[in-house]
């Protein structure tokens, strides 16, 4: 059975103060969660990484950025490499958002150049696919996942596939108040895992963690955990609150138990 992964995705929420708070929220909150179920991640704003990091100490609670450069250091202004993401504390990475498409330009060429930057410096990288709304109505979603899942993945081996995670986020249910249904997020689910064991054969398929990702609630999580193919979440919303969040996590974890 594959560990559960739940990460929160705070975007540009939360100054210093408040992050730190949060995350302190967060640890009270999940003090006596079973982490062997669940590996529990936040991820927030660059200018609060080593604040949390310090609150999240000696705790089994992860912490993850929300974008990488490629490159370890430059005259590249405003950029953040995979080196001073591991220097704050950063275990994960969060490459390819579809925000970070919509609106910055993201390509599978740079969300693969981000991979290889975060795996050589010990990062993992929580890769996002997903398709929008005019794509889906196209019936052209699978061949979105698709064109994501290789070009992202280029020269990436099987072995660094295991290091890293996969989320699917429907573009059209972010923010949005529409969710996937669990079924609907089930059936991309089995299609990514479907697409990997022919790239990279049954054992990594087997072995490689697709979260959902698209209005997460305590709610709906029970009913997306419970598909064979959904191995967590990836939050936005939900996740600036500790007592929505640490819902999320704890019945995750239950319907694993």
């Amino acid at each position: 059975m594959r560990k559960l992964i739940i990460a929160g995705n705070w975007k540009m929420y939360r100054t210093i103060n408040e992050a730190i708070d949060l995350a302190n929220g967060l640890k009270r909150e999940l003090f006596k969660l079973d982490f062997a179920y669940v590996d529990v991640v936040l991820c927030p704003v660059f200018t609060a990484l080593s604040e949390v990091a310090e609150v999240l100490n000696e705790t089994d609670i992860g912490l993850g950025a929300q974008d990488v450069y490629w490159l370890d250091e430059g005259a590249f202004t405003g950029e953040v490499s995979a080196a001073m993401l591991k220097d704050a504390g950063c275990q994960y990475v969060i490459i390819g958002h579809s925000e970070r498409r919509q609106f910055f330009g993201e390509t599978n060429e740079t969300v693969n150049k981000k991979i290889k930057a975060s795996l050589k410096h010990g990062l993992i990288p929580i890769i996002c696919v997903g398709e929008n709304l005019q794509e889906r109505e196209a019936n052209n979603t699978f061949k979105v996942i698709e064109d994501q899942i290789k070009g992202s993945l280029t020269e990436i081996s099987g072995e660094d596939l295991l290091k890293t995670v996969i989320a699917y986020e429907p573009v059209w249910a972010i923010g949005t108040g529409k969710t996937a249904t669990s079924d609907q997020a089930q059936e991309a689910h089995k299609y990514i895992r479907d697409l990997l064991r022919k790239m990279y054969g049954e054992e990594a398929a087997q072995s490689i963690r697709i979260q959902y990702g698209g209005s997460v609630k305590p709610e709906n999580i029970a009913q997306l955990i419970g598909k064979p193919d959904v191995d967590g979440a990836l939050v936005g919303g939900a996740s600036l609150k500790a007592d929505s969040f640490s819902a999320i996590v704890t019945r995750a974890s239950e319907v694993r138990k």
